[in-house]
């Protein structure tokens, strides 16, 4: 990966979606913190910089700036926001607390022809200007540009909503071009790592396949590798692309905790040891989860004991194959920014996530986490190029805990088979809107709700049937 744009992030909760618009348009990106290092920096070798958005002031004092070498290194950098706003004050141009705020859409005007816009617009105005429709989110505004720079946009209340030095290909904008109600944000951020950065479209799974397989072949060398499969997307996709580099090395472990899905196991069983002919350890270890949940209604506390129970029986089933020396995981590239920034406190964080640093000191083995650099959608890529089935790589997102946590009350066997089936009727009912007429235009009860109640032999009461309790399975 030689060519690579380098975003560094403020603590916007949107800064995510700009690696992903970079990587839409084929050009690698990493998200890192703004107080990286100018020798990391230097060593990342980005051929252009992107500065994010942040929920913070400019105009305080202690508020993050951007480390100089950004703009020491010759490479075009885009300023988004806060981006802008510090790249302003960095530069010698002067920030302000707008008397108008600006939350929500805009229409902005391009001017000054620049590099950045040239072409791209909503529509013309009656002076044939051009128009973007945009999402601003700021109370500050630059007052004053730095010198080289030019207005590149523009708003009635923010006069300067886009500038640029195009000599150094400095650009900035105070819209988010990220978000999907900036309707041109791919065409933006296309022509600056492309037109501007002068960057080809050379990020995609089938060309990274070859790449990841030898760094995996690097790490591993001729030592073994345990997986634990669970049937979902990440685990699926991680256990196909190292059985592709390293081939029987891999054994993955299969625990069935009693709260999987309507033939989870079965499934697994055909896709991986049947078709990809993987070595899989098949664990039915449902009596040790149902066991432990017994009495137990607290969600939290659920999600604690499915936890436990399974690090224990993977613990139990890596110790009989005293040959292996990796843990492999899942781990993908939000699960390590969202847990970076929990960690620092440095974002504003939405969520923390449980698989990033979860590796138990007692399995004494070393952790291989071959998704950790792709989002999601990229992940689902990738299953595809490996030969994944679709309906595998594109399945209904599950509960990491199972059905556990959607049973109120306390888990039962009956219960969780009640609601494996109503969750396989939503499935499939779900499905089948994506290309058929509404429910209730083919005469099936008027909702998903009420055909599954009706063929699980259950009430069309909005409230659970009584039938279901003392475990009260929703649908």
């Amino acid at each position: 990966m030689q060519d690579k744009i380098l975003i560094l992030d403020f603590g916007s909760q949107v800064t995510q979606l700009i690696a992903r618009r970079v990587r839409e348009a084929g050009v690698y990106s990493e998200l890192h913190g703004h107080d990286m290092s100018e020798a990391d920096i230097r060593a990342f070798n980005p051929k252009g910089i992107i500065l994010s958005g942040s929920h913070a002031s400019v105009t305080e004092a202690d508020t993050a700036r951007a480390p100089q070498v950004v703009f020491d290194l010759g490479v075009p950098v885009l300023g988004i926001c806060y981006g802008m706003q510090t790249m302003a004050a960095q530069l010698g141009g002067k920030v302000e607390n707008g008397l108008v705020r600006e939350f929500g859409y805009a229409e902005v005007r391009a001017r000054g022809h620049s590099k950045l816009f040239n072409g791209i617009e909503d529509r013309k105005n009656a002076d044939a200007h051009g128009l973007l429709d945009v999402w601003m989110s700021h109370g500050d505004k630059v007052h004053e540009m730095p010198p080289g720079f030019k207005v590149i946009a523009e708003t009635p209340s923010c006069p300067i909503a886009g500038m640029a030095d195009e000599v150094r290909g400095f650009y900035a904008v105070q819209f988010h071009p990220e978000v999907t109600h900036t309707k041109q944000g791919k065409a933006i951020f296309s022509r600056f790592v492309h037109d501007i950065c002068g960057l080809a479209s050379h990020w995609n799974m089938p060309e990274y396949i070859p790449e990841a397989v030898a760094k995996i072949r690097e790490q591993v060398g001729n030592e073994e590798v345990i997986l634990g499969l669970s049937g979902g997307v990440d685990s699926s996709v991680a256990a196909a692309l190292i059985h592709k580099a390293i081939g029987d090395q891999l054994t993955c472990v299969y625990v069935d905790n009693g709260l999987m899905r309507l033939n989870e196991s079965a499934q697994v069983k055909k896709t991986f040891s049947d078709n990809l002919h993987m070595k899989v350890v098949y664990v039915d270890a449902s009596e040790d989860f149902l066991g432990q949940l017994k009495g137990v209604s607290d969600p939290e506390q659920k999600r604690k004991i499915i936890g436990r129970v399974f690090v224990e029986v993977f613990q139990r089933e890596s110790a009989k194959l005293a040959n292996a020396k990796w843990l492999a995981q899942g781990t993908i590239y939000p699960d390590v920014i969202e847990s970076a920034s929990a960690k620092t406190k440095k974002a504003n964080t939405i969520k923390s996530h449980h698989n990033v640093g979860g590796l138990p000191d007692t399995l004494h083995l070393k952790l291989l986490e071959p998704l950790r650099e792709l989002f999601k959608d990229e992940v689902r890529e990738l299953g595809m190029a490996l030969g994944l089935p679709r309906e595998m790589v594109y399945r209904h997102p599950f509960p990491g805990p199972g059905l556990g946590v959607r049973i109120l009350g306390e888990v039962s066997r009956e219960a969780a088979d009640l609601l494996r089936r109503a969750d396989a009727i939503f499935i499939e009912e779900l499905r089948a809107t994506l290309v058929t007429p509404p429910l209730e235009k083919r005469g099936g009860g008027g909702s998903l709700r009420g055909l599954a109640n009706h063929r699980l032999g259950t009430t069309t009461s909005p409230k659970p049937s009584r039938s279901i309790s003392p475990s009260r399975a929703w649908v």
